[in-house]
C-alpha cells in the first residue's frame, strides 16, 4: 500500500518540525535521513518555497522523492533579485527576457501553452501581476507582439 506526503519546503531548509516530520515518522521512515534527502534535492532552489511529493511503500518502506518546480512568481522574484513584486510600477526592478525565456521554457512541462510564444505570455503576464519589467519595458507591450 503506497501513502503519498505533498508539502512545500523552503529549498534546502527543511526541517523535522511540524508539519513534515511528524508526517514521515507516522509512515515508519526515519525523519533525518528523509529530511537529508529532501534538502539535498532542493538545494538549487535555495530562498524559495518548493513543492515536494513523497510516496511511500508502507509494506517496504521504500521511498520516493519528487521534487517539483517553484512557482513562476517564485522564480521571477529570485531572477529580478527582490523580496516581493511591486505595487507600484514606478519602483518596479526589470529582468531581461532571456530570463523570462529561461523561465518558460523550465515551467513547459507545466503549462496548457501550445507553443513557444504562448508559453511566454504567461511568464510575461505574471511579470504584469508583480510589477516587474522586463528590458525595462512594460510586459504588456511585449505581449502584444
Amino acid at each position: 500500500m503506497k501513502s503519498t506526503v505533498k508539502i512545500v519546503v523552503e529549498g534546502g531548509k527543511a526541517t523535522p518540525a511540524p508539519p513534515l516530520g511528524p508526517q514521515i515518522t507516522m509512515l515508519g521512515l526515519k525523519a533525518p535521513e528523509v529530511i537529508k534527502k529532501i534538502n539535498d534535492s532542493t538545494k538549487e532552489f535555495e530562498g524559495m518555497k518548493v513543492p515536494v511529493i513523497i510516496e511511500v511503500d508502507k509494506s517496504t518502506k521504500q521511498y520516493t522523492i519528487n521534487v517539483l518546480m517553484p512557482s513562476v512568481s517564485q522564480l521571477l522574484i529570485k531572477a529580478a533579485k527582490i523580496e516581493k513584486g511591486f505595487g507600484d510600477r514606478k519602483d518596479s526592478a526589470s529582468i531581461s527576457f532571456d530570463a523570462v525565456k529561461k523561465i518558460a521554457m523550465d515551467h513547459s512541462k507545466y503549462s496548457l501553452a501550445k507553443d513557444e510564444t504562448k508559453l511566454i505570455n504567461e511568464i510575461l503576464g505574471s511579470c504584469v501581476s508583480l510589477g516587474l519589467k522586463v528590458d525595462g519595458k512594460d510586459p504588456r507591450e511585449l505581449i502584444k507582439r
